[in-house]
């Protein structure tokens, strides 16, 4: 049975001896780390290739961006365009953060393509997308001419260069690997480099723009190194010429539509969790949220012996929980809605935006599993949870238009009818027919709109699916409409004439 399952069906049971589940948690074996480069020739640089009309997607994460929390980040290279004495490549870009759509633009530079700049709403994505995707340009650019240490680097390299702040480690290709992802198979070249103990490991393809995938390790002094950064490419596309964003919208203007506030104060709640095991304290806001508009949490989680530390590595998730005759019972979880087992804190602090589902007075809770490295079980020494009201303000109420009147119904008199099974039946000839239906128009009994006139006929010939209409009409196997519209066929073209 899913462990977090389990968890949530006995959310306010005062043991918590089945947070000790296990979770089916992968560990990862640590493989062989290799010196020296590739037999591969060549060499590869960040941005190698790269053109316009290029479109990418990628799943991406950054421990700096809510401790590593999955996005995807999809972005298309609309042109090119000089500022100063720089080249830059205009990037239209969107990210899906959970529910969250955020769209703009970002500036790539083309010797290295890290972002230079874009639109505001971008500044985090940006950041996490630097310091993941495009981070081997600290390493590898494109050609530079006299600048030292820049440039192109060479499969066959015993080494691109070293990591400064974690001991001068190597960054060194170090195997050449089939590897599939999302977007397919490719031949690639392993780059690694250790960090306290864990090999990092980022995959790039010759005469491909950015890497492929990337599996990275933040450096700790002890304990287990969290995620630093992971990407992988879902999604690769040449010559697209026109923007393939026009369709979507940032769901912050939506939210404009909606009213949502943006300057407000921010509520406080201080508590200790229901089994003491750590403090959280948490500022939220607006203190009255609307439906559908975000909620900002600001989460503290306190060593409940000293208030002044914060718990590290934390275990949590943020429910909406509702009163059952059995106790609380979480109705959402932002970690499910992220498909994670849990959400994750290396700090202990947090912030964090969600979306309001909900209408009215609503109970939300801070649940925590316990603590320990992120890729581990946690230990349920820890666990605990707090709950808070927040009250919501319902959706909004906006009257629809009156429905439009329904089109008059054609009303043709029952003798019409007789005609008509007559005409059908041979009894009487087309044109007595169509003198007795222009007659009908001519009075506005039978209202024809407007149409192009056809090319008249000498001869009153009538298509035999039309005496077909007749027949069935007389019968009631069809509408009045239906009839009309054979009648409408008979005026565009040219077999009667309405004179005025």
């Amino acid at each position: 049975m899913n462990k977090k399952l389990c968890l949530k069906r006995i959310f306010l049971a005062v043991l918590f001896s089945i947070l000790l589940l296990t979770t089916g948690y992968a560990s990862t074996a640590s493989a062989q780390f290799q010196a020296g480069g590739v037999s591969k020739q060549g060499s590869w640089y960040v941005g190698e290739g790269l053109k316009k009309g290029n479109f990418f997607s990628y799943s991406l994460c950054h421990i700096d961006y809510k401790d590593c929390s999955q996005f995807r980040i999809d972005f298309w290279i609309e042109s090119d365009q000089k500022v100063g004495s720089e080249d830059q490549w205009k990037v239209q870009t969107v990210v899906y953060d959970g529910a969250q759509i955020i769209k703009g633009t970002m500036y790539l530079g083309k010797i290295a393509p890290e972002p230079t700049g874009g639109t505001d709403n971008l500044t985090p994505y940006r950041a996490a997308f630097k310091s993941s995707i495009a981070w081997l340009s600290a390493y590898a650019t494109a050609d530079t001419g006299s600048l030292t240490g820049k440039g192109p680097k060479n499969f066959n390299a015993p080494s691109w260069g070293k990591i400064g702040n974690i001991g001068g480690e190597q960054i060194i290709p170090t195997a050449e690997e089939k590897i599939a992802v999302p977007d397919g198979i490719f031949d690639t070249v392993q780059i690694s480099w250790k960090t306290g103990g864990k090999i990092n490991r980022v995959w790039v393809v010759d005469e491909f723009p950015f890497p492929i995938k990337a599996d990275t390790y933040a450096h700790v002094a002890e304990g287990v190194p969290p995620q630093e950064y992971r990407f992988e490419l879902l999604d690769y596309q040449q010559n697209i010429v026109n923007d393939p964003f026009v369709g979507i919208k940032d769901t912050a203007s939506l939210k404009t539509q909606l009213g949502c506030e943006t300057n407000y104060s921010l509520s406080s709640v201080a508590k200790n969790t229901n089994t003491n095991s750590m403090i959280v304290e948490l500022k939220y806001g607006p203190n009255k949220p609307k439906h559908g508009c975000d909620l900002e949490l600001i989460i503290n989680f306190k060593r409940s012996v000293n208030q002044e530390e914060f718990e590290n590595q934390v275990h949590y998730d943020i429910l909406v929980v509702e009163q059952t005759p059995d106790g609380l019972s979480p109705t959402r979880s932002i970690a499910d809605e992220e498909k994670r087992n849990t959400l994750f804190t290396t700090s202990g602090q947090v912030r964090r935006i969600i979306e309001v589902k909900e209408s009215g007075p609503t109970k939300y809770a801070i649940f925590v599993y316990g603590t320990g490295p992120e890729t581990t079980q946690p230990n349920a020494a820890k666990a605990g949870f707090i709950t808070f009201d927040v009250q919501v303000q319902g959706e909004s109420q906006v009257t629809p238009p009156p429905p439009p009147p329904p089109p008059p119904q054609v009303q043709i008199p029952a003798w019409i009818k007789n005609n008509a099974k007559w005409w059908a039946d041979g009894t009487i000839g087309d044109n007595d027919f169509v003198s007795g239906i222009q007659y009908l128009i001519n009075q506005k009994i039978i209202k024809i709109p407007p149409t192009t006139p056809g090319s008249s006929s000498t001869t009153n010939v009538i298509p035999a699916w039309i005496k077909n209409n007749a027949k069935w009409w007389a019968d009631g196997t069809i509408g009045d409409n239906d009839f009309v519209s054979g009648i409408q066929y008979l005026i565009t073209n040219g077999i009667i004439k309405i004179t005025s």
